[in-house]
């Protein structure tokens, strides 16, 4: 558990620290084309080598790490944001049309395959990084209300709930101040899990040309961009694919250290 814990904090903690460096430094100029350095191979002035337009493969990672980070970040948000509180009101609720309105609008949101909503969002409304981040946010949502309202049941039959309840406390300050506290660890873990996905997310549209768009690097566009040349550069599909694997496994691995260690049952087993 605390190996797992450490290992996907410690790479988790790398490209994000990567990606914080990028706002402020790196290597060379990532919109700076140098059509005479083009496809050079890793080493020398360019640790990674530069791609078929002469751009630094190292540079262009940062930044490209930066905008995944950023767009699974603010959808992560998005979905925690109105999810929680949904989850909270429909577990307030429970049984009555409030939360069956909410739970089959839920049902509703699942029934769409996240990458088809994904495609579909960003091909209506147009290829960006801001419908990127709406057409995952929108997915967050019933995540989190499900995550949220299936770890707040058990509580409203706890003794200290029926307690606050006899003190006079209203259902939506019992909602806030004993249930939200109490699913906290449930959040953080289904969090980190969401956010990895989200990495996933906007590299899959990148790739098929609807996230990210020009000259904004990103990882799933330089796969993309790589597949002609992957022959005689395969650099240029392997640094950036390792970068998603990275960024995504530390992420998982932080979630399986967290659910580990913020889960009572798990302690009580290994004690």
């Amino acid at each position: 558990m605390r190996r797992t814990l450490v290992l996907g904090a410690a790479l988790s903690a790398f490209f994000i620290l990567l990606a914080l460096l990028s706002l402020v430094w790196t290597p060379f100029d990532h919109t700076s084309l140098n059509i005479p350095d083009k496809l050079q191979t890793p080493g020398g002035t360019h640790i990674l080598g530069t791609d078929h337009l002469g751009r630094d493969i190292l540079s262009m990672i940062m930044v490209g790490a930066r905008t995944s980070i950023a767009v699974a970040l603010v959808a992560l948000a998005i979905g925690l944001c109105f999810g929680v509180p949904l989850g909270l009101i429909a577990a307030m609720r429970k049984g009555g049309w409030l939360d069956e309105f909410i739970m089959r609008g839920n049902d509703i949101i699942f029934a769409f395959p996240l990458l088809v909503m994904a495609i579909l969002i960003t091909a209506v409304f147009g290829p960006s990084a801001v419908n990127a981040i709406v057409a995952f946010g929108i997915f967050n949502i019933p995540v989190f209300a499900r995550v949220t309202r299936g770890g707040a049941l058990p509580l409203w039959e706890r003794e200290f709930i029926m307690a606050a309840q006899v003190a006079g406390k209203s259902r939506a300050h019992i909602s806030v101040e004993h249930i939200l506290p109490n699913v906290l660890n449930l959040l953080i873990v289904q969090g980190t899990i969401q956010f990895a996905l989200g990495i996933q997310v906007e590299a899959a549209l990148s790739f098929v040309g609807l996230g990210v768009q020009p000259p904004t690097p990103s990882l799933g566009r330089m796969l993309a961009d790589a597949q002609t040349m992957v022959g005689f550069a395969p650099h240029l599909a392997i640094f950036p694919g390792l970068a998603i694997i990275g960024i995504v496994l530390g992420l998982n691995l932080l979630g399986d250290g967290l659910r580990d260690a913020l889960d009572p049952r798990l302690q009580r087993q290994r004690t």
